[in-house]
């Protein structure tokens, strides 16, 4: 029997993301054999470690592992899955040292999810970009200053790193290394079987925008109000409760607000909220009521008044109607152009 073509290593962190291993493992899957028999022939997909212990995912489900340490020649790929930010050790001393020697070796490492985390922690990404998620970006930022990031895409590859945001972009990885390693048949077959409408391509933007701001607020708790509120869009929070997670007052939030950016946090807010709806009704075929939902607006009506004294037009011609911003953005905005789609910078 011939070798496989792609030899993928999974090393899964404590917590790891189980959505981020199943589909990637999944496509690999569909692809290694013919029908729905699963042998690994054209692929193999050996989840390592120095010890057999079952590893925990974030969800509470526990994965054993398949194999050893494998020697990295013997490996095309070494995928880290992370998965929850949390203080204690994700990965231990035997697979850290073991990342480290995959490195010296040439062997190429994949971060999946906050894997991106995990290679820079190991001093991993010095000299490449990461790809993150644009809802860990700022995690990403305050503890990585001097790492180039984006959170514009859904993978991203340097050389001998690749680094996915996580979610359903792991699909989108797996069968792209797929067909450039197996073939475009297999990889068609495990996009059919999983369903997958349309493979994107790394420079596909994530399908939220990232519309937080990078940290150049000379306040952090006010820089920290708006990332959460960007994290509660769909069901947006009071300001009180806002206000409890920054540690401070609503009086002492609102006069940061002011003081900071000159406006109010609800009407922040609902900028935000208005910025999501209109990268809704650009790239989705939601209808406009979905959109007021998704966006955090039970009445519909108030959505339209809202939208149209943003953006000069109501939602409902926001598809066909093309002004000077391109619908991007209202004329003053929070939003900070660098964690932006390429093709939405030039508007903001």
């Amino acid at each position: 029997m011939s070798e496989p073509s792609l030899r993928i290593g999974f090393i899964l962190a404590n917590n790891f993301t189980l959505s981020a291993f199943s589909l990637f493992v999944d496509a690999l899957r569909l692809a290694g054999d013919e029908g729905d028999l699963s042998r690994q022939i054209r692929c193999q997909w050996p989840v390592m470690a120095a010890r057999m212990d079952p590893v925990r995912s974030s969800c509470g489900l526990l994965v054993t592992p398949t194999s050893g340490l494998l020697p990295p020649g013997e490996l095309d790929y070494i995928v880290v899955v992370g998965g929850l930010l949390r203080p204690g050790m994700p990965l231990n001393p035997a697979a850290r040292a073991y990342l480290r020697h995959a490195a010296a070796s040439g062997t190429t490492l994949i971060g999946v999810c906050t894997g991106s985390f995990l290679l820079c922690r190991e001093g991993l990404m010095a000299g490449r970009r990461a790809c993150v998620s644009w809802f860990h970006y700022q995690d990403f930022k305050d503890e990585f200053p001097d790492q180039d990031a984006v959170a514009d895409r859904l993978f991203l590859v340097d050389r001998d790193r690749i680094t996915c945001s996580g979610g359903s972009n792991v699909a989108d990885l797996a069968v792209y290394l797929i067909k450039r390693h197996v073939g475009p048949a297999q990889a068609q077959k495990a996009q059919h079987i999983m369903l997958l409408s349309r493979i994107r391509s790394a420079d596909d933007a994530q399908p939220h925008p990232p519309i937080a701001t990078e940290g150049d607020h000379p306040d952090e708790r006010v820089h920290r109000a708006l990332l959460t509120m960007e994290q509660n869009l769909g069901a947006p929070l009071s300001m009180d409760e806002i206000a409890r997670r920054v540690g401070l007052s609503p009086r002492q939030l609102e006069r940061r607000f002011q003081q900071v950016l000159g406006v109010c946090p609800t009407a922040a807010y609902r900028e935000l909220r208005l910025r999501y709806a209109s990268w809704l009704l650009n790239n989705t075929a939601l209808s406009v009521t979905e959109v007021a939902i998704e966006a955090g607006f039970a009445d519909g009506a108030h959505f339209s008044r809202q939208f149209r004294g943003a953006y000069g037009h109501p939602p409902s011609l926001h598809r066909s109607v093309r002004i000077a911003t391109d619908g991007s953005a209202p004329a003053r905005t929070l939003i900070n152009p660098g964690l932006m789609p390429p093709e939405r910078r030039q508007y903001a």
